[in-house]
């Protein structure tokens, strides 16, 4: 019986791209513990998976700001020991960062990782026992399961499973609302707000209730910002990511940008549209078992119409 380990640290769409390889792990190996070190922001989600036993969180974001502090080097401590407390057969990571391979080094095991000229910083490469080859061009789910198979033993197959289940998630007694996902880190895939208004008051007209979650606060100001275009527009109180989960597996749709929470709604089932403009969605875009319309693409700048149409066409 292997007892795994796989790190995938982030950010959320990585971590939620990783969520089919757990699945299939667990399908193949259906008696081995499985633990999955990430980042504490999103420990939470993770910790809703029914095949992962157990989570070991990590704050590298939060400690590289802190470095000199006594506080920071105490929990630093306390989460070696943590990836240390056992042995482990199999430490996989899925991530391919420098960072994250001297995560999988403080682990006791053998440790698999992309060969040099699979990974994205090459130099991590050195820190695993097993390199594997597995191709940039494929999706990130597909690498995802690709290196778990190679480290585990079996090839990948059947359909995509995120292991989410949206009717158990939900929340229950909402009326019926939309959610638009604005916020992104990368201003390169933002979709300018007046469009997000025009959508908004489109949707409006139609009697449909829409919210604007947030994460920064910058995100809540945009999200002020464009709600107030908006009648009726609701920007909720920030919540813990697996609050968050549950709210947008109530929602009739999700409609957003390239980014972990359109992932995570793909992730659970629900109707979706992906507005790309500063990615592509041949890599990185959202899959899953709901429906899903695409607008827009790398280079691309949609129009609110074409957003709305597309919408149109999933939910008649």
């Amino acid at each position: 019986m292997a007892n795994v380990l796989f790190i995938k640290t982030s950010s959320l769409g990585d971590v939620i791209h990783h969520m089919p390889a757990i699945v299939e792990a667990r399908r193949r190996r259906p008696d081995a513990p499985i633990a999955w070190v990430v980042e504490e922001t999103f420990a939470p989600l993770v910790r809703l998976h029914p095949a992962v036993d157990e989570v070991i969180a990590v704050a590298s974001r939060r400690w590289r700001h802190a470095l000199l502090s006594r506080a920071t080097w105490g929990e630093v401590r306390a989460f070696r020991r943590a990836i240390r407390s056992r042995v482990y057969d199999e430490v996989i990571d899925t991530q391919g960062l420098l960072r994250t391979a001297v995560i999988s080094r403080l682990a006791r095991g053998r440790r698999h990782g992309y060969d040099a000229s699979s990974i994205r910083e090459p130099l991590a490469a050195r820190f695993y026992d097993v390199r594997h080859r597995v191709s940039r061009d494929l999706h990130a789910i597909e690498r995802n399961r690709v290196l778990t198979g190679l480290a585990l033993g079996y090839a990948p197959d059947g359909t995509i499973d995120f292991g989410l289940d949206r009717a158990r998630l939900a929340l229950v007694g909402s009326a019926p609302f939309g959610i638009l996902l604005h916020a992104t880190a990368r201003e390169t895939k933002q979709w300018p707000e007046e469009r997000w208004i025009a959508l908004g008051r489109a949707l409006a007209a139609r009697g449909i209730a829409l919210e604007l979650p947030w994460g920064t606060e910058a995100e809540r100001q945009r999200s002020e910002r464009i709600a107030a275009g908006i009648p009726g527009t609701r920007v909720p109180d920030r919540r813990p990511l697996d609050e968050l989960a549950r709210r947008i597996a109530a929602a009739q749709f999700v409609i957003g940008v390239d980014t972990g929470l359109l992932h995570l709604a793909a992730a659970l089932g629900v109707p979706l549209v992906g507005i790309f403009v500063g990615s592509e969605p041949g890599l990185t875009g959202p899959l899953g078992q709901g429906a899903i319309a695409i607008v827009g693409g790398k280079g691309a700048m949609p129009e609110a119409d074409e957003v709305l149409s597309a919408l149109g066409g999933l939910t008649g």
